[in-house]
């Protein structure tokens, strides 16, 4: 007999596997398929999730340090702030970045803050949102000398500083501070004559206290007075460069040059900033108010800073239809005004 195996003459076929048999196979590894891709899926939003969180808390992170920094700082001469000693020699002591007697200074409608009002295009102003601007001073490299014997320039104990014409600088000692303009600069001598050679210039050589434009009052800053820069920021929500269609958080600045002060362009600090809402305390208060209801701007101790901040990978929504949006909020003290 044949070693194939016969039955009733025939060989034995091998049966396969039938068409229901097939479906259901078929349907099992669709539902294994469906759901590893589901799992996929899952994952993929998940990561898009945390890198948005991330995203967002780096941004605000940033945007208060930045912030920070300037408004811990605003009304600072260098000196001793408490006397409230400041004189203005300056020829335009209104402008913004000039007006030392509003060091601290905001709106809750950015479009309305005159001294980003007029700017259009990338880095134009977001109505009802809100801005700040703020004057402090930076260090520099030099500090008041001996007496140079003219009524319209001090020596410094430097050769070489960071100073140079055109620069506003703050000169302060234990009695007083006094805002002006270097007119040249030469060696170790700075000089701040009267007049319009740089832009605002000054109005009298004379630095003493109170100091204005309507009569000379001298003094002579002792060796050693502190020198300071004049900084001026202003901080807003502006449109993103043309195309990106968001919003980001701005800063304008003052800067110096040959002929004087000006204004900077707006500078993009962190993007994405879609809202940014101020609060202020003042001095023995309790509640914090928008700006609105500020009265006196010189009695503000601590400002409340609120962001919203919009990741940058637009379908990070649950939906993937949207970028994920956060608010964040922190609480900033004028060091210079607290007791």
């Amino acid at each position: 007999m044949s070693k194939l195996q016969m039955t009733h003459g025939q060989p034995r076929r091998h049966r396969g596997f039938t068409l229901v048999e097939l479906m259901i196979a078929m349907l099992l590894g669709l539902i294994v398929i469906g759901g590893v891709i589901s799992v996929f899926l899952a994952g993929q939003q998940t990561y898009r999730a945390n890198e948005a969180m991330g995203d967002v808390g780096d941004s605000s992170r940033v945007a208060f340090e930045l912030l920070s920094r300037d408004f811990r700082g605003a009304g600072h001469t260098g000196c001793d702030d408490t006397n409230g000693r400041v004189a203005n020699v300056l020829n335009n002591a209104t402008l913004w970045y000039t007006n030392w007697s509003l060091p601290l200074q905001a709106y809750d409608d950015a479009s309305k803050d005159p001294a980003i009002s007029t700017i259009t295009g990338d880095g134009a102003p977001v109505a009802n949102t809100s801005s700040v601007l703020m004057l402090s001073t930076s260090n520099t490299d030099a500090s008041v000398g001996s007496a140079s014997g003219d009524p319209a320039s001090f020596n410094i104990n430097a050769a070489s500083t960071q100073l140079a014409a055109g620069d506003i600088i703050v000169v302060c000692d234990f009695d007083h501070a006094t805002i002006m303009q270097v007119t040249s600069y030469s060696g170790t001598s700075v000089g701040h004559a009267s007049g319009t050679t740089v832009t605002p210039g000054n109005c009298t050589t004379g630095l003493g206290y109170p100091g204005n434009c309507s009569g000379s009052n001298s003094y002579t800053f002792l060796p050693n007075a502190h020198i300071g820069l004049l900084t001026a920021s202003d901080w807003y929500i502006g449109t993103n460069p043309t195309g990106t269609g968001g919003h980001s958080l701005y800063r304008v600045s003052v800067t110096y040059g040959a002929t004087g002060a000006s204004v900077s362009a707006p500078v993009e600090m962190v993007r994405n900033v879609s809202n940014m809402q101020i609060s202020y305390l003042q001095s023995g208060g309790t509640a914090f108010g928008n700006a609105a209801s500020i009265g006196n701007w010189s009695t503000v101790s601590a400002a409340q800073v609120t962001l919203t901040v919009q990741s940058a990978n637009l379908r990070a929504s649950v939906d993937n239809s949207a970028p994920l949006s956060r608010q964040f909020t922190s609480t900033i003290t004028l060091r210079n005004r607290v007791q």
